[in-house]
């Protein structure tokens, strides 16, 4: 089932070119996105001088570290070649390396943001949300992952910013404990 929709979204993308390139550009901008989506939580909450946007930077930047390890640890385990490079009839639109996909990178790090600044501003979080959606539905689109690659990196993301939101939540004096 994997395959298919993997195989089903690239066709759509190759008989569509202007949808390819549009799709092309947000994947290749995305991950500058939401670095500068992290960037900007931060400084706003420098200017206006509230913990409330640091503290959203801080939580989506080490939810994103945290995320991002255990995707490299399963991305091992699970060794999974990327669409592109096990059938013949998916095209790489962005000429990927030939890593392994499963999770994908991109759906972790984006989700893990996107979760972190909802747990903080739930408007602005969800505008994130939907901008990691369609980064990470772009990446099926493009032949790179398969939806199961995104769905567990997007699930791995938001698990962690929500562990380490409740974790920084706790007393310092319950933690050691």
């Amino acid at each position: 089932m994997d395959y298919q929709i993997s195989e089903a979204f690239n066709h759509f993308a190759i008989r569509h070119d202007g949808f390819e390139d549009m799709m092309r550009l947000y994947a290749i901008c995305s991950q500058y996105l939401f670095v500068l989506l992290v960037a900007s939580v931060t400084i706003a909450g420098l200017v206006a001088r509230t913990g409330f946007w640091r503290n959203a930077g801080v939580l989506a930047g080490v939810s994103a570290a945290a995320a991002l390890l255990i995707a490299q640890l399963i991305s091992r385990i699970a060794d999974r070649p990327r669409p592109f490079l096990a059938h013949r009839g998916i095209h790489d639109f962005l000429q990927h390396a030939p890593d392994p996909g499963m999770p994908s990178d991109h759906a972790t790090a984006g989700f893990a943001i996107a979760t972190a600044i909802l747990l903080v501003h739930r408007r602005t979080g969800v505008l994130a949300l939907i901008a990691a959606a369609v980064m990470v539905a772009g990446r099926v689109v493009l032949g790179v992952h398969y939806p199961s690659d995104v769905l567990v990196g997007a699930a791995l993301g938001a698990a962690s910013a929500s562990a380490v939101a409740f974790l920084a939540r706790r007393p310092t004096s319950q933690l050691a404990a």
